[in-house]
């Protein structure tokens, strides 16, 4: 006999029984099937019995054949009463089954738990008898010891579940843990001594034996919990495997906790010999039991003398210029240098907890930026925000960073579809671990227009009513814009009047220009358009109350077409890598860190400034291509030529973050200062501009020249500049 499925039961079929409604979540009617094929019947366990073929109760039907059919629906009846029971039981505990599974577990851990106290308490009150007594005579065990250590370690247990204490045997024992293990202590002696004193007969117990008996709980309880710390944390597994021995760079909290990492994730098969360290005077110390065995300069002569083939350091440890000093000294030294990511960086980000090889942000490694989460959270919070040029590599930076200040509305506008799609789709994941954290999760508008076209922009203005504006659309690529100056005036120029006006004109708060070092004493139509958008948001001023500000900066590391990105690729192919010039400098900061200071730059910005941003120093394009290549394991000349094709047109040596005519003076954060210098009539900028859209489409030429009429220091032959002016302090 077999339990089938009845192909016209309610599951399969439920408008085949309109006499009986459907029962959500009831079981499938079952069919008892037997060797006779012309006699079966179904069992309903919404109707509690056998049914026939068609679904109605057998007692209803009105014949219901022979004595032997009787009894054998009889018997299948009950047969069927009885899986049906079974069948509820089965049903009724598989909702409870892992839940009371894991109460049991529970409940067993904490019985175990209170167990391994009571023997402690009763070791450590014990051993404060023996003590106090010296062992010479064994007649207080039954005077004092036989006659409390009952309630002494009744009231103990009481106290430490209180604290949780007795969930807290593992690996994971810190600080904390000490600190609440003497707490409970404390608490418990006290306790005791309550008992003592007010319960029970005077002086049950010596008072030097209650404090001789905290003394002994601390060290039992705190030894044991250590041992199992030290056992877990000790590296004594590395001396049985073939771990790596490696060094450590950064003698210092970062070193320390990648010291910690190293030893608790067995997986990582390195055994750390010893610390590196900039400061000499450390050498000899010990972290963690490691000794410092050298200083980065002697890296390479300490590797070889204690058999090292690998150094590890932790991201941002140690300075651009020590990574790159290191990273060459041990290139020459066939010993390979590799990253562990910090665990700021763990937070920050989706980062694998493996060694990495030496990445191009290593080398450029820039101080962490201190932003003013407060102030800048108070800005933005309950606020609808516009960011123009989101799908662009510094827009969508400041999108991602935008959501974490729990605006009311985001608003994301540019005209690149595919660059919008994939935008909103990393944003709206974002938005998912905000709900999930339990944070508020903003609107999210993603807006394809193009901020040339005006109508369309008033009607994005008119519907959402930004509060704050970051204006990053923006025409980037000097040599192209040389050929194209109209296009290059309309998509910096026009695009940020635009959107200024309407900003001023539909009560902004803020306006946030995103501008570049190139618009200093421009040598390019692209830095000479930059400028004239600087000066006219500068002239925006005294005509709105919106805050209008400009931020200008360098070069963002590995942005879209950028000289990584093309290195990149040369190297892939195999080369050559071309540079224009070998003194081209340059200035770089990454993307999130650009992206969070323009934000920060946004909250202390005062009306009509132009705040610059520090850049630090300026890095040799050819030292940059040189590094990649070696970062890719090739040797430059023999693997990767080198190539230089001069100048283009537009292009500068260097750059510099304010003019000669300029000056910069500091603000609350070190990492921003103001350029202060003269500014243009308002009426001659505009008049400017209209003549610039007259010619944009027609004239090229015209607009050059009337770029240079309007734009300081635009066509003047770059000069060489003192170090102190080019740098951004």
């Amino acid at each position: 006999m077999e339990l089938r499925r009845h192909p016209k039961s309610p599951q399969f079929s439920p408008s085949s029984q309109p006499d009986r409604p459907t029962v959500v979540g009831s079981l499938p009617a079952l069919r008892l099937v037997h060797d006779e094929a012309s006699s079966h019947c179904d069992f309903d366990p919404v109707a509690g019995g056998p049914t026939s073929g068609n679904g109605k109760p057998i007692a209803d039907q009105k014949q219901l054949g022979s004595n032997s059919q009787d009894a054998a629906v009889s018997l299948r009846s009950v047969m069927g009463n009885y899986l049906a029971r079974a069948l509820d039981r089965l049903s009724s505990m598989s909702w409870i089954r892992r839940p009371f599974r894991e109460q049991w577990r529970g409940a067993i851990r904490d019985l175990m738990g209170l167990a391994w106290l009571s023997l402690a308490f009763l070791v450590s009150y014990f051993v404060s008898y023996y003590v106090r007594f010296d062992g010479d005579s064994w007649l207080w065990i039954n005077k004092w010891f036989l006659n409390t250590v009952a309630y002494v370690c009744a009231v103990k247990l009481l106290v430490f579940w209180g604290f949780r204490l007795h969930r807290s045997w593992g690996r994971f024992l810190t600080f904390h843990d000490l600190v609440l293990l003497v707490e409970a202590t404390t608490v418990a002696l006290a306790a005791v001594a309550l008992v003592d004193r007010l319960l029970l007969p005077p002086r049950m117990i010596p008072r030097g034996i209650l404090l001789i008996d905290w003394g002994t709980t601390l060290l039992v309880l705190g030894g044991c919990r250590a041992a199992i710390r030290a056992v877990w944390d000790g590296g004594w597994h590395n001396f049985f495997t073939n771990a790596s021995p490696v060094l450590i760079a950064g003698a210092d909290e970062s070193g320390e906790e990648l010291l910690r990492a190293i030893s608790r994730y067995q997986a990582t098969r390195h055994r750390v010999v010893g610390f590196l360290d900039r400061d000499s005077r450390r050498l000899g110390n010990r972290i963690g039991g490691i000794p410092v065995v050298g200083t980065f300069d002697q890296a390479c002569q300490v590797a070889t003398r204690l058999g090292v083939k690998e150094i590890l350091l932790a991201g941002g440890a140690l300075t651009g210029k020590e990574v790159r000093r290191l990273m060459e000294e041990a290139r020459r030294a066939s010993i390979e240098v590799k990253v562990l990511p910090s665990y700021e960086q763990l937070l920050a980000g989706r980062i694998a907890v493996q060694p990495r090889p030496i990445a191009i942000e290593d080398l450029l490694r820039r101080e962490p930026v201190t932003l003013e989460w407060k102030n800048i959270h108070r800005w933005l919070e309950g606020r609808t925000l516009l960011v123009t040029g989101s799908a662009g590599s510094i827009g969508a930076e400041i999108a991602r960073q935008l959501l974490h200040y729990s605006p009311r509305c985001l608003v994301l506008l540019d005209r690149s579809e595919t660059g919008q799609f994939f935008l909103e789709r990393e944003l709206k994941e974002i938005q998912h671990r905000l709900l999930a954290n339990q944070k508020s999760v903003p609107e999210l508008a993603v807006v394809l227009a193009d901020v040339l076209d005006l109508p369309r922009m008033q009607s994005i203005f008119h519907q959402y009513r930004p509060e704050v504006v970051f204006h990053a659309a923006a025409y980037k690529h000097v040599p192209l814009m040389e050929s194209h100056p109209g296009e290059a005036f309309k998509n910096i120029v026009l695009a940020t009047k635009n959107v200024a006006d309407l900003a001023a004109r539909f009560g902004a708060e803020s306006f946030v220009l995103i501008s570049t070092d190139k618009a200093v004493n421009p040598t390019s139509v692209m830095g000479a358009c930059k400028r004239l958008a600087e000066m006219y948001v500068q002239s925006m001023t005294n005509t709105t109350s919106t805050r209008f500000v400009t931020v200008r900066f360098g070069n963002v590391l590995d942005s879209a077409g950028s000289v990584v990105q093309i290195f990149r690729q040369q190297i892939a192919e195999g080369g050559p890598v071309t540079i224009t010039d070998p003194r081209m400098e340059r200035f770089f900061m990454t993307i999130p860190e650009a992206a969070g200071l323009v934000i920060q730059a946004g909250v202390i910005g005062e009306s009509g400034q132009i705040l610059v941003l520090d850049m630090g120093d300026p890095v040799k394009i050819i030292d940059l291509a040189m590094d990649m290549i070696r970062l890719s394991g090739l040797e430059v000349g023999r693997d990767i030529e080198i190539r230089v094709t001069g100048l283009r047109p537009g292009e500068k040596l260097f750059e510099e973050l304010r003019a000669a005519g300029e000056r910069t003076v500091p603000t609350r954060h070190k990492k921003i200062r103001v350029a202060l210098g003269s500014r243009m009539d308002r009426a001659t900028l505009v008049r400017a501009i209209e003549q610039l859209r007259d010619w944009a489409d027609s004239d090229p030429p015209r607009v050059i020249a009337e770029l240079k009429r309007i734009v300081p220091g635009y066509g003047v032959s770059q000069m060489p500049v003192p170090e102190h002016i080019r740098r951004a302090a």
